[in-house]
């Protein structure tokens, strides 16, 4: 039940890059409780929940490593109105999808996207590019990379690892 006499501090997620590993996602709840996901590249995910009281503050409560296939019942539970019959879920076809940040001291920062060869060299395709508020879907080879863009790559899980790498060459 909220507390109608004082503000209740609003929920807020974080995510913080971690090289050769994936993502961390730190999502700090209404009560300061702190939930963190590590997304590993292997599509397997570590989730940990810590007590915002703890004498130290890296004191973990719950540590839960899942598979890939876990990962994904466990986000089924959390969003069983995600599904549509005519959505195809990548896995399923033995295909994932990762977003890759183009950073501003990118070897790619503002080059054309056909310069990668990412499809030729990795066979994954880059399927949109999200840049500030808007998404570009199917971009064409003469589209120019910027600093800040976020890149979706789809392709089998050794050939978007392969595509995260040339992306991230500085």
């Amino acid at each position: 039940m909220p507390d109608r006499g004082r503000a209740v501090p609003a929920s807020r997620l974080s995510r913080t890059p971690l090289p050769g590993i994936g993502y961390r996602y730190d999502l700090t709840t209404r009560e300061q409780r702190t939930v963190s996901v590590v997304a590993h590249r292997d599509g397997g995910r570590t989730l940990s929940a810590y007590r915002p009281d703890a004498d130290d503050p890296d004191a973990c409560d719950l540590s839960l490593k899942l598979t890939a296939g876990e990962a994904d019942a466990l986000i089924d539970a959390l969003m069983p109105s995600h599904h549509s019959p005519n959505l195809l879920h990548t896995t399923d076809l033995g295909l994932v999808a990762e977003r890759v940040e183009i950073g501003a001291t990118s070897h790619w920062n503002g080059r054309l996207m056909g310069e990668t060869h990412l499809r030729t060299e990795t066979g994954a395709s880059i399927v949109a590019v999200l840049r500030r508020a808007e998404a570009i879907p199917s971009p064409t080879p003469d589209f120019r990379l910027a600093g800040g863009d976020t890149v979706i790559v789809i392709g089998t899980r050794e050939g978007v690892e392969a595509a995260a790498s040339i992306l991230g060459r500085e």
